[in-house]
Parts: C-alpha cells; structure tokens; sequence
C-alpha cells in the first residue's frame, strides 16, 4: 500500500503541474458563469424562462457532460499514459520500487481524482449561480446524485481513452483515434437506437433517471452493471497493455 500511495501522490503532483489541468479548471469556471449570465438575462430582461434554480445546475451538467468533460479527461488520460511513453519520462516512474499493477492503479486513482474535481467545481458554481438567477434555494440532494451518478461514465471514458493510449504510440495519434471512437460510439446510438443502451456514451445522461418524479431502480442498476462491465474490461485490457508495453 505504501508504494501505491506514493505512485498516487506522484501522480497527483505531475497531473497539478500540467496546464491542461488549469485550462480545464478555467474553461469549466467561465463555462458556467457565461451560461448563468445568458439565462439570469433571459429570465429577467427577455422575459423567457429557462430553468429553475435546480434546472440550472442540471442543464449545465447536460451541456458539459458531452463536451469539456470528457475532451479534457482524454487531454489528462494521454498526457498521463501516451505522453510519458513518447517523452520517456515513464522510465523514472516504471524504475522505482512500485510494479507496473501500482503504477497504473495509481495514474488510475489520479485521473478519477480529476473527475471529482472538475465535477466539484461546476456543482458548486451552479448551484451558486443557481441562486442569484432564481433567488431561492435549489435542490441540493437531487443535483447531488446527478453530480455523482455522472462520475461513473465519465470514468469509464476515461478508461477507454487509457486502452487507446497504451494502444497507440503518440499524443496525437491517441487523441484523434479517442474523438473518433467517442464519435463512432454515439453515432452508432443516433443510428441504431436499440444498440444505445448497451453503449457507454449513452450513460453521459443516466443520471436523469434518478430526476423524475418517478425512479426506476430497476433501469438503474442496469446501467451500473453494463457500466461496470465496461470498466472491469477496460481496466484489464488497459492494464494488460500497459504491462507488456515497451519503455
């Protein structure tokens, strides 16, 4: 456990120095104060009704959920992966005491860090924001277990950035091939819509199941099960990979 935490700490500090991470923080601040801005105008100089003051927070998770979510947690899984293979500064992290397993669990637990993060982040300017539109309270539990129930794809996406970048052998090369399997994928669900509940980027908004006046535990646990059946795989393709992948 020890080499584990200091593989995880490690991460940490190399993932906190990446601009990307910074960039990703300052795009998910202005993303919601811009959004809040255009309704809070709406509602009260247009005269138009967008959301409530849950709504808020809900709609702009609809919104980053498909975009900078998931485009800067590929940024993040290259960076980590492809990036200090194509660099060779993996060689300083795969010399040291901790086995390949801890090195890549460790990256692993990083990454989700960063989802946490960026998922805090927006929660919590929303449900800021959320007040000064609408001047009351919003529902602070509801817009809770979608925040979290929206970790869930956004990590298993993670993970299918991961296999790509231990498949491919450059940044770009890995990036690309992540936009396009990200495209394929809800493509494929847009195409054949009953293929959808069996893809992972149909999960991007499961979290709306638990919204409604009525919730169907039945469905949901569904989805958590496929969800977790893709991360079981990926994790272990990923890992595989990442095992037997030259310095």
């Amino acid at each position: 456990m020890q080499a584990l935490n200091a593989v995880y700490i490690n991460e940490i500090f190399k993932m906190s120095k990446k601009k990307k991470v910074t960039a990703s923080l300052i795009f998910s601040f202005f993303s919601v104060i811009v959004t809040a801005i255009a309704v809070y105008a709406l509602n009260n100089f247009a005269g138009i009704s967008i959301t409530g003051s849950s709504e808020f927070s809900i709609m702009v998770l609809a919104v980053l959920s498909y975009t900078f979510f998931p485009l800067f947690t590929a940024f993040i899984c290259i960076d980590m992966f492809a990036g200090e293979f194509a660099d060779h500064t993996i060689k300083f992290t795969l010399t040291g005491p901790a086995s390949r397993f801890k090195v890549f669990l460790g990256k692993i637990l990083a990454i989700a860090v960063f989802i946490i993060a960026n998922l805090v982040l927006v929660m919590f300017l929303s449900l800021v924001a959320s007040m000064f539109i609408n001047r009351g309270m919003p529902n602070f539990f509801k817009i809770l277990i979608a925040y979290i129930m929206e970790f869930f794809p956004i990590l298993i996406f993670a993970l299918a950035v991961v296999l790509i970048s231990n498949i491919t052998k450059g940044t770009t090369s890995a990036f690309m091939l992540s936009v396009f399997v990200f495209l394929v994928f809800n493509g494929v669900g847009l195409a054949f819509p009953y293929l959808k509940s069996l893809l992972f980027t149909a999960a991007f908004d499961w979290y709306r199941l638990a919204l409604g006046s009525y919730i169907n535990f039945g469905k949901i646990l569904r989805v958590f099960l496929i969800l977790l059946g893709y991360g079981i795989m990926l994790f272990t393709a990923g890992y595989y990979l990442f095992e037997n992948k030259d310095i």
